[in-house]
Formats: structure tokens, C-alpha cells, sequence
């Protein structure tokens, strides 16, 4: 059996919890660095990246939680998840942890009333178009040259990328019932020596 953290302290950390043990993966709650030991793979939720952030520097997860990615953990952000993993961000606030080479945009389409939902298309996913909820979502601006993108909006706005082991979303996947990117990040960890 595999073990997919979840980074606990804010965000949509149950409904994550309960799509991977949907798939039979083992998904504790992760809080501190000490807990990154023995993970086969991580996800960081959608939530407040403000917030997220600050917490993660209060619990001193930032050094551990980049070196285990950049010695090879995959990890998976959504929506927040995606701007933590960002190298850039448009505005310059919050810090991110610069593991990812993607510039984003934070709440690129709106405000929270700006909410919406639309089909797209997932390079690696097969069936038929997954069903995005875009909650006060980021966009990506920029991707560097090992990253893949995997989706795009109408305009051709990146809203799925992938760089190696590292997997990040928009939009948030755990608030369906398809868990089709879930089985990808599975498949990535599965397939990713680490």
C-alpha cells in the first residue's frame, strides 16, 4: 500500500483524504516536517495560500517540505497547493517555496462570487472531460522548459501542469466525485523511483 500525505493545517484536507482512500491509499494528516519521513507521495490542498503559507513557515515545514521534493518525492498542489509550489508569483506575495518552474497569477479569475465550473481536457487522463471547479483560482502565466502542460482554458491559459514527479492544478479536483486526477497522481507516484 502507498502513503499520500496530506498537508493538514489548512484547506480542503478531508475531501483529499477521502478520494485516496477511496483508491485504497493510506492518507495520514501532515502537520510537522518530521511527518514527510516515510511518504511516498504528498498533497498540498487548495485552501488560502496566505494562510497556508504563514503556517507552513510557523511549523517549519518549508526547508524539509522543499528538499524532499527536489530529492524526488512527488507532490500534487491544487488550487493553493499550486501557488505554495510556484517558483514565481505575479503580485510577489506570498513567499512561495520556489519548487516548481511556473510564474502563477493568484485568484486570476475573480473573487469568490467569480466561482465557476467547466469542462476540460487532460492530456494523461483519458474518458471524457473532467469537470473543474475553479474556486477564487490561480492561473499559470509562465511555465519553464521541463514543464508539461497538461490542461488549458479556452484562452489557452495553463490550468494543469506537470513538471516530472511534481503535479499541480487550478482548479480542485477533491471537490468531485471523479477521481481520475487522483489515480494520475497515483500513477506518478507508482512509477517514480524515490
Amino acid at each position: 500500500m502507498y502513503t499520500i500525505g496530506v498537508l493538514a493545517i489548512q484547506g480542503d484536507v478531508l475531501e483529499h483524504k477521502q478520494a485516496l482512500q477511496h483508491l485504497g491509499v493510506d492518507a495520514p494528516e501532515i502537520r510537522l516536517p518530521c511527518q514527510l519521513d516515510g511518504l511516498d507521495g504528498l498533497i498540498i490542498p487548495g485552501g488560502e495560500s496566505t494562510t497556508m503559507v504563514r503556517l507552513i513557515d510557523i511549523y517549519e515545514l518549508r526547508q524539509a517540505l522543499a528538499e524532499k521534493v527536489r530529492s524526488g518525492m512527488p507532490v500534487w498542489g491544487t488550487c493553493a497547493g499550486m501557488i505554495v509550489l510556484a517558483d514565481r508569483l505575479t503580485d510577489g506575495r506570498p513567499e512561495p517555496l520556489h519548487i516548481m518552474d511556473i510564474e502563477v497569477n493568484r485568484n486570476a479569475f475573480g473573487r469568490q462570487v467569480d466561482s465557476f465550473e467547466e469542462d476540460i481536457r487532460i492530456d494523461e487522463i483519458n474518458g471524457p472531460p473532467f469537470r473543474a471547479v475553479f474556486i477564487r483560482a490561480p492561473v499559470v502565466t509562465h511555465v519553464g522548459q521541463r514543464v508539461k502542460v497538461l490542461a488549458s482554458m479556452d484562452d489557452g491559459r495553463p490550468v494543469a501542469v506537470r513538471q516530472n514527479h511534481i503535479l499541480a492544478t487550478a482548479f480542485h479536483p477533491e471537490l468531485t466525485p471523479d477521481l481520475r486526477l487522483h489515480e494520475l497522481f497515483l500513477r506518478i507516484v507508482k512509477n517514480h523511483t524515490y
